[in-house]
Order: structure tokens, then C-alpha cells, then sequence
């Protein structure tokens, strides 16, 4: 095996003998490796030393091992450019003319006209070379010549050596890099040679995923033939170990002899071994540990022998004690210790926290702290000016239960450190109460500025005529203790208390509450002279303005109020104070909590704008307005509405959103002045005037709201919402011959297909059949594209077929559905129509060719899947109805109406299954969540079925269905409370869609009837659907 190195430095091996194979065949390989023809190769055995027969290298047919070469030698590979790379050319004999002088005035070309030119080697290089050193001279070893172009200057340029001696293609030859010497020394790195890498680097990647799996199997067989030549100790003694088992146990002892220390020939030396004596003290404290104790002592005689507390009973076994639990206090000091060159340090603060964390619950924990005293007896000698040291160690003698102990510690402490408040807080709260007070009395002598002393003084007081004499005496050792005062002035009266905050704010007043609290104690003069005294002390305080207008509208001067806030916010200003817009709104909800509405209205005045781009007010403010009403700032909100108004007094969305807030949170009155002042300025707005006759239809006043809709119509002459608004007003109010009226009108006036529509539903509850079908005739030829006209003329015709039992009234209604559906292929309705009548008039297989053809026409819907499932299962046909919605959830994988069918239809084990997978699908959908409650309802999951019915309505209020199954639910397992919320909150959605709701509402018996009652009788539906389904199953 030889390795090469490749000229981009990769190294392979090629797998040849050296004394069977010829320098020829060792390039052949290589050319067939690496695709490079033989000419090109140049090997190299070392540095210096080429591999080759003679000194051209012509002759390859030698041996390589005569060359030097052995097994696992590294052979380098170079290949020279030669100037390029293309191969040199055979250089043409040179005639003799071309080596002789020419004659004189000789110019070359000139008998062909080829003169004037100027060749590249005249003008010099295209850009100047870097000065770089000739490496060809230091490679070859000669000097280096001047080129064959234009010479450096200075230098003769007729050199006649050079000419004689011509050109040399080996002058600049190097071993190791070939002809390139100093040729592209300066060349760039280019595309050019970012290719040749890539196509070597591939060459290398081919190679090695050829050689690697020999080279792998060849390298392991050489590493375990090393490890066979050269095994390890471990491995030497392998056998030696294994046969180990069978010594007996006298020869494991006697082996002990050779270990160090034993028999050995450098260590003969005996073993030192003393013998002392037992002192009696050592004997006598271990007959004492053993001793058990039967006989009560006087202390738990005189306790008649049935209370044993723990600090009366002697511990008698400390070892058994110390073996059981010795080392959980041990543990924890050794936590906090750290012992460094025989000094231990101890953080006092921390023993604090970890000793009020140890619970003591026997004797033995108590042994243990003898560590822990010792431990602090250190700090407090080592440093008796440290006071967490004297805390620490009376809390520990507090926790061993040694509470005498721990006051003579404590005490000890407060002579150590007696201007340390802690000290004496912890001292005053081991006391007795009857000693608590002479302590802290002493405490106070030693720091009379402690308030913190002052304050624990006045606890340990009984009556607030006491307290409140230690607080003034406290007071007048530190006037200027905020806290103080506000305990002495909770403590008096109404009177005295206005005397002490006279006293106070002198005393302090850089304080604001006690300036503030005065306020509120004066008059109102008075509170005026004080507010003013607070404003020239606190000139950046904002609470003093504010403050002051809450005054001045508490006195009824609501026409201060915004020039007080107005003024505040400019002095403000002047003083430097940055207006915080969202501080400031904060204020107003305080101020509207308060009560202070119309401190709240001006606040909002005047700050709403402060730091808002002109672009972006609407946008703020309206975010504004509906964030405070979700925190129930209504008062603020309206106030943001109000002053939004004032800047966008034509911004239909923000005049909707302040009427919508009026008629959640305000009266009939406020929503109806609202309302005026909005068409006032928007009159082309057709909700603002509808919603202004709706308010007075509601409120029970029709004339009013007729008046509106005149004036509305009166505004917006051609506006078919007001024509509709005002045949509703008065169909609704049981007016028919008006509503005809205003429905012809709108007819005459060019209506669209609604008021056809409303023409034709008004003839349907008078029960003018003939009428109502020349208005849906004439509907339809003016609006033939318009699906609830055809929807309504058909099931026209299949009424009167069932009322009367005419067969040709059902095919009149068949082919109405047809008509309809080549005019609206897409309508579902008309689909489903079409299918239900072909049931009733052909079977089942003529309803699934209508349903597969509404499939085809309407892919991904998921209605027609739903009504093609239902027809199987109305027929018994559960297989296939199965393989059908299988098909629909694959075309419709996020429909909820498929998926909560497919609940209902699988068996009741395999549904909590199905629910799971269907909220993975589709988790917001009412459908499912609808479904998912149903289960829980049938569990008996009150609870968690209550919820998940109020969740489906939250998301789809507009589906009367859901509604009705929450109140069924509430009838069955809620209150009579919840009952009336559920039918509060159906009344406010008012729902118009839901399969079964639909069914009901647009009955032309219920036509008129209100939320309430249609709501009852889809219960009532949904009651005998139920027992249907019970009863099929039994």
C-alpha cells in the first residue's frame, strides 16, 4: 500500500506492491483515480528528491521500490501549469537568422504594411504587480533575470546574453509548484479556481467513499493485530484473575500479610501499640447514659403524674438518640459553615432565616444544639459589636425552649449594641409584658430617633389614650416623622385631628397626604387656603390640583372644576412636570370612583390628547373608551366618546360606538339626546336613525318612532333600509294594510328583491295565496337569481299540495326547484328543498341522486354530506351511513356540524373517542362544543356540561339552538335564577338562525311572537326529538 498527498493537500491510498509494480503502472492508477494524464504528474519521495529513473523522469519502467519506495510510503503529487494549463508545446527548431543581429534600420513587418502597432510587452503589464520577492530565484538558485518585457528602469535593455541564449520553458520550473513560480503569485482567487477546488474536492469525496470501507476493515485488522503484539497488563492477567474464585478464605487472609505496611522487605518495623488506663469519669458518665429511670421526679409528681412535658423529662440514652437523629442539626451548620485553616465563620443573617425555619419535635433535636451554641458563642465573642450574632443566638435558645436564656442573651446584646434598634426589638419581644415596657423604654432612652421603637412602644399600649401620648412623645423627639403622625392623627379625634395636621404639614411638608388629609378636615374656605399653602410648598405635586377641583365640584362649582384642572396642567408644564397621559387617565377612573364625575369629564378634557399623533387620535381614543369600559370606567369612557365627538363630529363609527355605550350603560333619555345630536350631524347615516326608532319602538312609544323614520326618510329619501325599518314598525305592531301600503311604494320606487321578498311574506300571513304568487312571479322575473323567492314560491306549491292532496301541485313545486336551481346551481336550500320533496314523492334512491348531484355541483359542503347521512339513517341504513360521513369528514376534516353528527351517531363508549378527535379538529366550533356538553349532560356532569353549553353560546349567540338546549339544561338541573339569566341573555342576542329554531320562528303561526316564546317552544321540540329517538331505540 503507497499513499499519495494531492495537490489540494487530500490524502488517499492505492493498494500496490512496490516490488512488483513499475513507476508506469503506479501512474497509470493514479490517472485512473484521479483522471490526470501522466504527463502532468510529478512525484516527490521527500521535499526534495523526485521520483523518477533519470533526471527528466522519461524512463518509467523501473521498479518504485528501487526508487526508494516501500510499503505505507507517502508519495507527493504536483502538477505543473507550464504557463497555463494547457499542455507545453514542442518547441520548433530555431533558424540561425534569428539568433544573428538584424541589419540596421531594420523594422519588422514593414514590406507587409504591418507596422504602427504596439504590442503588450511595449506598454507593460494591464495593472501594477505587488512587490512580492522573486521566488524563482531563491527555488532555482540563480539570479533572477529582468523579464522579457520592458525592463526596470536603469537596466540595459539590450542584454545580448539573453537574446543568444532565447527561451528556456524550464527557466522558471520549480519542484513544488510547477512553472506558476511568481506567475500567479498575485492572481486572484476567482470563480475559475473555486471550480477546480470543488471538482478535487469531489474527486476526493468519490475516492474515499470507494476506499472507505476496505480502509476500515484493513485498519481494524492492523489494530488488532497491534493488540496482539503488544496486549496489555490487564489482558496478561486475564486467565490469572478468572481462576481467582476458587481461593478458599484462609488464602484471602493470608494474603493480607503482603500488603504495604505488612511483611514486606523495606517495612519489617512493628506496629506501635499504647495501653492507657480508663479514667473513673469516663466509666461513671457511661453508667449514667445507661441507666434506665423508673421512678417519676418532683416536678412530674407535682403535675400527679399525667402531664410529661418535654423540658421536665431528662434525656437518659444520648447515644441511642445521637446514633438515631445526631446529624440533621449537623447537617445544616456544616451547611452554613465554612471551616477554612481551622477558623470557622458563620453568616449570623443566615442562621436567622434556617433557625426560623427548624421545627423542634423531640428531645434529640434539642441535644443537637450545642453545635449551633457553640458556633455563635464564636461570632458573638470574635465580634461583640455585630448585632445579628446576639439575634441569632437568642432565637436559638428560644427555639432549644431556653427562653431565660435567650433574654439573658438578648440582654447581653442590648449592652453590646445599644443604638441597634433590631437588638432591641428582639429584645422587647422575648420580654415578659410586664418587663416589654421598661425594655423598649430603655430602648427609646439609648435611640430616641427610632421610629420603629416609637412605634412598638405604642403597640404595647392598651388604651389610644396611652398610645397616642407615646406617639407625641415620640414626636417631639422627631417632628419630622411622617409615619408617626399619621399613626397619632388615626388615633384622635375629628378636632384634635385637624389641630395635628396643622402641626404636621409645618413639621413635614414636603409631604402630600398629610396636606391632602387637612383638606378634607377643613371647611371649605379653609381647605382652599390649605390647598393653596400645599400648592406653593409642592409645586410639581398633580394630587393638589386635582384634589382642588374634586372641592370645588363637591361644593356644587362644577363651572370651576375644568379651568382648575385646565390651569393645574399648565402650571404643571411651566414647572417641568411631563404630562403622563396614562397617569392622568388613571386619576379620572380614581375621580369616577370617587364620585367626582365632573372632575373625571375634565381630566379626560385635558389630557386625552397629551403625547397622541394627529393621525392616530381616533384610533387611541376609541381603544381608550373600550378599555375603560371593560374595566367599568363607564363615566370615563363616555367622557373619551364625548370629547371625541367634539374633534370628529362626522365619524359615523365613533357616534355608533357612544350610542352603543349609552344603551348598555345609560337611560332611554341619554341614548335619545345622543341620538338627535348624531343625525344632527350625520344625516345620511341610515343605523343612527334606525337606532333611534328602534329605542322608541322598544320603549313602547310607535308614534315616536314613526316620526323618526319620516324624518329619516325625509334625510335619505331613496333609502331602502328606512322603507324596511318602517313596513317592519308597522307589520310588527299588527298594521297591515300600512305595511302593504309602504311595500307597494318601495315596489313603485324601484325596490330591489327584499321588498318583493316582505311583499310576498306580508300576502302569505294574510292568506292571499293568489296574491302572493303573482308578487313571486313578478319577483322572480325581475330577480331571477335571487334564491329566497324560488325557495318561497315552491313551498308555496307544496302547501297547497299537502292542504288540498293534489299530485300536480307537488310536481308544480318540483319543477319550481328546478327552475331555481338552473338559475342558482349553488344555493343548498334549493337543494335540499329538491331532495326532501323527491323523498316524499319518489323514495330514497331518487333523494341520493339529487344529494350526489348537489355534491357534484357544491364540492367541500358539508350541509349536503350532513342531509345525504341523515336520509340513510332515516331509513335504517346505519352501514351506509357510516361510509358516507367517513367520506365527508375526508372532504370536510374541519366542519363542526359533521363532526358533532358523527358524535351523536357512534355508539355511546366509542363517543368520548370521537369528541376528543373532534375538538382536536375543530376546537372554536359551537357545533362540537354543543356535542361535547350533550355528553356530560347525559353523564350527569352538571357542571362541566353547564359550562360547556354557556361557552357554545358565547361563541355563536346568533343560533337559537344552542340557547334553547342551555335553557332546557337549566330547566332540568339549575335554579329558578338561572333560569331567568339564560332567558335575560337569549332575549338580548335575539337569535334568528339555528336548524331548529329557523323551523319554528319562521312558522307563519309564530311570526309574530316574541324571543321568549319561540324559545319555549323549540324546548319543547327538542323534548319530543328526544323521546322519538328514546323510543326508537326501545
Amino acid at each position: 500500500m503507497v499513499f499519495i498527498v494531492s495537490p489540494n493537500h487530500k490524502t488517499f491510498s492505492i493498494d500496490i506492491n512496490p516490488n512488483t509494480t513499475t513507476l508506469h503502472l503506479l501512474k497509470l492508477a493514479i490517472q485512473h483515480i484521479l483522471t490526470l494524464p501522466i504527463s502532468h504528474q510529478r512525484l516527490f519521495l521527500s521535499h526534495s528528491r523526485r521520483l523518477s529513473a533519470d533526471n527528466d523522469g522519461s524512463d518509467d519502467s523501473l521498479l518504485i521500490s528501487d526508487l526508494g519506495v516501500g510499503p505505507y510510503s507517502t508519495l507527493t503529487l504536483h502538477v505543473p501549469f507550464l504557463g497555463g494549463t494547457n499542455p507545453p508545446a514542442v518547441p520548433k527548431p530555431r533558424f540561425d537568422f534569428l539568433n544573428s543581429k538584424p541589419p540596421p534600420n531594420y523594422v519588422a513587418g514593414l514590406g507587409r504594411g504591418a507596422t504602427g502597432f504596439t504590442t503588450r510587452s511595449d506598454i507593460g503589464p494591464a495593472r501594477a504587480a505587488p512587490d512580492l520577492p522573486d521566488r524563482s530565484a531563491t527555488t532555482i538558485g540563480g539570479t533572477s533575470g529582468a523579464g522579457r518585457g520592458r525592463g526596470k528602469p536603469g537596466e540595459d535593455e539590450d542584454d545580448d546574453d539573453g537574446e543568444d541564449k532565447g527561451y528556456d520553458e524550464n527557466q522558471k520550473f520549480d519542484e513544488f509548484e510547477g512553472n506558476d513560480v511568481g506567475l500567479f503569485a498575485s492572481a486572484e482567487y476567482d470563480e475559475d479556481d473555486k471550480e477546480a477546488d470543488a471538482v478535487w474536492e469531489a474527486v476526493d469525496k468519490r475516492m474515499d467513499s470507494r476506499r472507505k470501507d476496505r480502509r476500515e476493515a484493513r485498519l481494524k485488522q492492523e489494530i488488532e493485530k497491534y493488540r496482539a503484539s503488544n496486549p496489555k497488563i490487564t489482558e496478561q492477567f486475564a486467565d490469572l484473575k478468572r481462576r481467582l474464585y476458587t481461593l478458599s478464605p484462609d488464602d484471602w487472609q493470608s494474603l493480607e500479610k503482603f500488603e504495604s505496611g505488612g511483611y514486606s522487605s523495606r517495612n519489617k518495623k512493628k506496629r506501635f501499640e499504647s495501653f492507657v488506663p480508663v479514667p473513673d469519669t469516663l466509666l461513671e458518665k457511661a453508667r449514667q447514659e445507661q441507666e434506665h429511670v423508673t421512678a417519676l421526679d418532683p416536678k412530674s409528681r407535682a403535675a400527679n403524674g399525667t402531664e410529661t412535658p418535654w423540658a421536665q423529662t431528662p434525656v437518659t440514652d444520648l447515644t441511642a438518640v445521637g446514633e438515631g437523629r445526631g446529624t440533621v442539626l449537623s447537617l445544616k451548620l456544616d451547611r452554613l459553615s465554612d471551616s477554612v485553616s481551622g477558623m470557622t465563620n458563620v453568616d449570623p443573617k443566615g442562621y436567622l432565616t434556617v433557625l426560623n425555619s427548624m421545627k423542634i419535635t423531640s428531645d434529640a433535636e434539642i441535644s443537637d444544639f450545642k453545635k449551633a451554641r457553640l458556633l455563635l458563642k464564636s461570632v458573638t465573642q470574635t465580634n461583640p459589636k455585630h448585632p445579628p450574632g446576639w439575634i441569632a443566638a437568642a432565637r436559638l435558645e428560644e427555639l432549644a425552649g431556653k427562653l431565660q436564656a435567650a433574654r439573658q442573651l438578648i440582654q447581653k446584646g442590648c449592652e453590646e449594641c445599644p443604638k441597634n434598634e433590631d437588638v432591641w426589638l428582639e429584645a422587647c419581644r422575648l420580654a415578659n409584658p410586664d418587663e416589654a415596657k421598661a425594655v423598649i423604654a430603655r430602648g427609646v432612652k439609648s435611640i430616641p430617633n427610632s421610629v420603629k421603637l416609637w412605634m412598638q412602644a405604642s403597640k404595647l399600649e392598651n388604651d389610644d389614650a396611652n398610645k397616642s401620648r407615646v406617639l407625641r412623645k415620640g414626636l417631639e423627639h422627631i417632628p419630622d416623622s411622617v409615619r408617626l403622625w399619621k399613626a397619632v392623627v388615626e388615633l384622635a379625634n375629628e378636632e384634635d385631628a385637624r389641630l395635628l395636621l396643622h402641626r404636621a404639614v409645618e413639621c413635614c411638608p414636603l409631604h402630600v397626604e398629610l396636606w391632602l388629609a387637612l383638606a378634607r378636615l377643613e371647611t371649605y374656605d379653609n381647605a382652599k387656603k390649605v390647598l393653596n399653602r400645599a400648592r406653593e410648598r409642592l409645586s410639581k405635586e398633580p394630587a393638589i390640583w386635582i384634589t382642588a377641583a374634586k372641592l370645588e365640584e363637591a361644593n356644587g362649582n362644577t363651572s370651576m372644576v375644568g379651568k382648575i384642572i385646565e390651569r393645574g396642567i399648565r402650571a404643571l408644564q411651566r414647572e417641568g412636570v411631563v404630562i403622563d397621559r396614562e397617569a392622568w387617565m388613571k386619576e379620572a377612573e380614581a375621580a369616577e370612583r370617587a364620585g367626582s364625575v365632573v372632575t373625571c369629564q375634565a381630566i379626560i378634557h385635558n389630557t386625552i390628547g397629551v403625547g397622541v399623533e394627529e393621525e392616530d387620535r381616533k384610533r387611541t381614543w376609541v381603544a381608550d373608551a373600550e378599555e375603560c369600559k371593560k374595566r367599568g370606567s363607564i363615566e370615563t369612557a363616555r367622557a373619551i366618546y364625548a370629547h371625541a365627538l367634539t374633534v370628529f363630529l362626522t365619524k359615523k363609527s365613533i357616534w355608533i360606538k357612544a350610542a352603543q355605550l349609552e344603551k348598555s350603560h345609560g337611560t332611554r333619555e341619554s341614548l335619545d339626546a345622543l341620538l338627535r345630536k348624531a343625525v344632527t350631524y350625520r344625516p345620511q347615516a341610515e343605523v343612527l336613525w334606525l337606532m333611534g326608532a328602534k329605542e322608541k319602538w322598544l320603549a313602547g312609544d310607535v308614534p315616536a318612532a314613526r316620526a323618526i323614520l319620516q324624518e329619516a326618510y325625509a334625510a335619505i329619501p331613496n333609502s331602502e333600509e328606512i322603507w324596511l325599518a318602517a313596513f317592519k314598525l308597522e307589520f310588527e305592531n299588527h298594521e297591515p294594510e300600512r305595511a302593504r301600503m309602504l311595500l307597494a311604494k318601495a315596489r313603485e320606487r324601484g325596490g330591489t328583491e327584499r321588498v318583493w321578498m316582505k311583499s310576498a311574506i306580508v300576502e302569505r300571513e294574510l292568506g292571499n295565496i293568489e296574491e302572493e304568487r303573482r308578487l313571486l312571479d313578478e319577483g322572480l322575473k325581475q330577480f331571477p337569481s335571487f334564491f329566497k323567492l324560488w325557495l318561497m314560491l315552491g313551498q308555496l306549491e307544496e302547501q297547497l299540495a299537502e292542504n288540498e292532496k293534489r299530485l300536480d301541485c307537488m310536481n308544480a313545486a318540483k319543477k319550481v326547484y328546478e327552475a331555481g336551481l338552473r338559475n342558482c346551481p349553488n344555493c343548498v336550500p334549493l337543494w335540499l328543498s329538491l331532495a326532501n320533496l323527491e323523498e316524499e314523492m319518489n323514495g330514497l334512491s331518487k333523494e341520493r341522486a339529487v344529494l350526489t348531484m348537489a355534491r357534484k355541483k357544491n364540492p367541500q359542503n358539508p350541509e349536503l354530506w350532513l342531509a345525504a347521512v341523515r336520509a340513510e339513517l332515516k331509513h335504517g341504513y346505519k352501514k351506509e351511513a357510516d361510509i358516507l360521513m367517513a367520506k365527508a369528514l375526508q372532504e370536510c376534516p374541519n366542519s363542526g356540524i359533521l363532526w358533532a353528527a358523527s358524535i351523536e351517531m357512534v355508539p355511546r363508549p366509542q363517543r368520548k373517542t370521537k369528541s376528543a378527535d373532534a375538538i382536536k379538529k375543530c376546537d372554536h366550533d359551537p357545533h362540537v362544543i354543543a356535542a361535547v356538553a350533550k355528553l356530560f349532560w347525559h353523564d350527569r356532569k352538571v357542571d362541566k356540561a353547564r359550562t360547556w353549553l354557556s361557552r357554545a353560546v358565547t361563541l355563536a349567540p346568533d343560533i337559537g339552538d344552542f340557547w334553547a338546549l342551555l335553557y332546557k339544561f337549566e330547566l332540568q338541573h339549575g335554579t329558578e335564577e338561572n333560569q331567568k339569566d339564560v332567558l335575560k341573555r337569549c332575549i338580548a342576542a335575539e337569535p334568528k338562525h339555528g336548524e331548529k329554531w329557523q323551523a319554528i320562528s319562521k312558522a307563519v303561526e309564530n311570526s309574530h311572537q316574541p324571543t321568549e316564546s319561540i324559545l319555549k317552544k323549540v324546548v319543547v321540540a327538542l323534548g319530543k326529538e328526544e323521546n322519538a329517538a328514546e323510543n326508537n331505540k326501545h
